[in-house]
């Protein structure tokens, strides 16, 4: 398929949907997931797109629902399905349905709806589902606590191009990386030159780097699992509530994600979390180290009574000595155990191993001093090194956890784009559940509907009266006023509509032909002025000529003009329509005057109203067929002259027959 062939795909759009990995098999199963990640393309436009590639592989030329009315039908019929979706997607996929022309196209959709209608829909499912999203692409990633070092112009070059995340320096020698390795918690050196240098720090010597970005960066092929971690998990969920089969082990992905924190990190592994709790600790942790100290030498100072004899105070005053020297000499133990106390709490509050301990203990000097205080200096070695010590693990477990994770990138995408179908499956089954819908049956002449109910009602679905009616050829519908003319005309528009859109329709059971295109007449209010009343006119030329195959639905088109005028014109409509071959109904209150002037046996149906009691009209809202139906005012004379002896109603009945 040709991306710029697409109606509506320009080449910048072209462009985009090329840097997908298979975008034809995206468009050609309506994925506006995928379609979706495509640079500048949202999933509104993803859907536009999708079902113009549809239109595209299934030679349809569109323009089925060829009215106003047609296409407002179409888009109650999809707010019902896109109202029983979970996730944004699925309300998004239901755009890429639509009534088609095509047998191609609706014989797909029917195989969709098929297994659709066979799936048992449960709230764990429904619930799993509310969690999922299409996969999106992270942004970029840039690592800081690592780099790239070469002595190589063009292997700098390189690098940077192929491992855009970290840093890359250019180093002369051994020193160069010594420099390195201070400011970074690891040095990864490019050059076999190096191999064998001893310098202090994390260094690294593998000339074969750039071939291996997933044991350099991890991150790389982490921060796509920790940006989709939870839709994953969710996806996981799905495919657990359901039979779907899963494109691989649910455990082991759910396992591997659960190392992995939402911003790329590792979560669960208890050193990391040690070292970045220590992190977070240091500086109170020093400061209460601190307080332990002094609150220690106070208590000593303050149970102590210190003699010095004259000659030494004098001693001690020329000498310029302080309360250090005081300390040294009178409390010299005391010092020493608040300082331990000191060294001990710093120790056991941020769980030091023997390595980390021995600096910490620096932290506080054996020279005495009041009050005590820390050597600011060994607290940031202790930092540096808590940070690389960190990092340096952390990074090797992202190596381990993207070992394991980056060959599982389509197996997350093909898991998590089940589930989002799977949300569109379970619309229609919904749909058809709620609505005791059925696939209809595809015939060679005009439509029969036996046991309908519109969708169109304000009424509760299983409180509207069943519906049974056939159309073949052209016809006039007839009826009381508020008898059920119009719901009529919307239940065969929406069964036509959901039919062709290849899904089920709310009757027990429908036949009826592939119709070319819908042309919905909806009841115009009141009469229209000479420019609008040739506009329709028009209208209805272009149906007449073209209308093969047609199916044409019109509602009182009488009030367009003058009633006399106005069977003339739907007399002489309707027989170009007959001639053309297309099925018709047109509901009208002039049948017997327009069967009077067509040139041919107009069928007229009715629906007819059994009577009135108390003041209500009771309706049989099936059509008969071939019945003229009687009009209200006939029915409430023929009632009076029921009830009363005068001959004046009797009279006017006879006016009807």
């Amino acid at each position: 398929m040709e991306l710029s062939a697409i109606p509506g795909v320009g080449a910048k759009t072209a462009d985009a949907l090329a840097e997908l990995d298979d975008p034809e098999a995206a468009l050609r199963a309506g994925d506006v997931a995928t379609l979706s990640r495509a640079p500048g393309v949202s999933e509104g436009r993803a859907a536009r797109i999708a079902r113009a590639a549809i239109r595209t592989e299934h030679d349809d030329p569109g323009g089925f629902l060829a009215t106003d009315r047609a296409r407002e039908v179409y888009r109650a019929m999809l707010d019902e399905l896109k109202a029983r979706t979970v996730t944004d997607y699925g309300a998004k996929r239901m755009e890429t349905f639509y009534p088609s022309a095509a047998q191609s196209r609706i014989e797909e959709v029917r195989t969709f709806a098929e297994r659709a209608m066979d799936r048992t829909v449960s709230e764990a499912v429904l619930d799993a589902l509310a969690g999922v999203e299409p996969l999106t692409d992270p942004r970029d990633v840039s690592v800081r606590d690592r780099c790239l070092a070469t002595t190589n112009g063009e292997t700098y070059a390189t690098a940077r191009e192929a491992i855009p995340e970290l840093p890359v320096e250019v180093v002369d020698d051994a020193r160069g990386l010594a420099d390195l390795a201070r400011g970074y918690s690891t040095v990864i050196a490019l050059d076999e030159t190096f191999a064998g240098v001893e310098v202090d720090g994390d260094v690294r010597v593998e000339p074969n780097a750039l071939s291996n970005p997933v044991e350099v960066v991890p991150e790389r092929a982490l921060a796509f699992f920790a940006t989709n971690r939870d839709r994953i998990r969710a996806a996981i969920a799905v495919h657990r509530a359901t039979d779907l089969d899963a494109p691989c082990d649910l455990d082991a992905l759910e396992d591997a994600l659960s190392g992995l924190t939402g911003d790329g990190g590792i979560a669960g592994d208890a050193e990391v979390d040690r070292l970045a709790t220590a992190l977070d600790d240091l500086d109170a942790a020093v400061g209460m180290a601190e307080n332990v100290a002094n609150d220690r030498l106070r208590e000593a100072i303050e149970e102590r009574d210190v003699t010095i004899e004259g000659a030494d105070l004098l001693s001690l005053v020329e000498r310029g000595a302080g309360v250090d020297s005081l300390l040294s000499r009178e409390l010299a133990d005391e010092y020493a155990d608040a300082v331990d106390a000191a060294r001990d709490h710093l120790v056991e509050s941020l769980d030091l191993d023997t390595g980390e301990a021995e600096v910490a203990r620096r932290a506080f000097g054996d020279e005495p001093t009041y009050p005590v205080d820390h050597d600011e200096s060994v607290v940031s070695r202790l930092r540096e090194d808590l940070t690389a010590a960190k990092e340096r693990r952390e990074t090797r477990l992202k190596r381990e956890l993207a070992d394991e994770l980056a060959d599982r990138r389509g197996d997350a995408e093909a898991l998590v784009g089940a589930a989002l179908e799977l949300d569109v499956a379970l619309a229609v089954a919904r749909f058809a559940d709620d609505y005791d819908c059925t696939l209809p049956t595809f015939a060679d002449e005009g439509v029969a509907i036996e046991g309908g109910r519109s969708l169109l009602l304000d009424v509760p679905h299983d409180e509207a009266d069943p519906v049974d009616y056939g159309i073949e050829g052209v016809a006039l519908l007839s009826g009381v006023n508020s008898g059920g003319k119009t719901s009529t005309l919307d239940l065969v528009a929406s069964v036509v509509v959901l039919a062709q859109m290849g899904l089920p329709v709310p009757a027990e059971s429908v036949r009826l032909q592939r119709f070319s295109s819908l042309h919905y007449h909806a009841k115009t209010q009141g009469t229209l002025d000479a420019g609008a009343f040739e506009s329709t006119v028009r209208e209805f030329a272009d149906v007449a000529d073209g209308g093969a195959d047609s199916l044409v639905l019109v509602d009182e088109l009488e009030s367009i003009t003058e009633p006399g005028a106005s069977a003339k014109i739907i007399a002489g409509i309707l027989e170009a329509l007959d001639e053309n071959g297309a099925s018709a109904v047109f509901v009208s209150h002039l049948a017997g005057e327009i069967r009077e002037t067509a040139n041919f046996e107009v069928t007229v149906d009715g629906i007819e109203a059994v009577g009135l009691v108390d003041g209500e009209l009771v309706v049989n809202r099936s059509p008969v067929k071939d019945h003229l139906a009687r009009s209200t005012p006939e029915l409430i004379v023929e009632k009076l002259a029921g009830e009363s002896e005068a001959t004046f109603y009797d009279r006017l009945l006879e006016k009807f027959e």
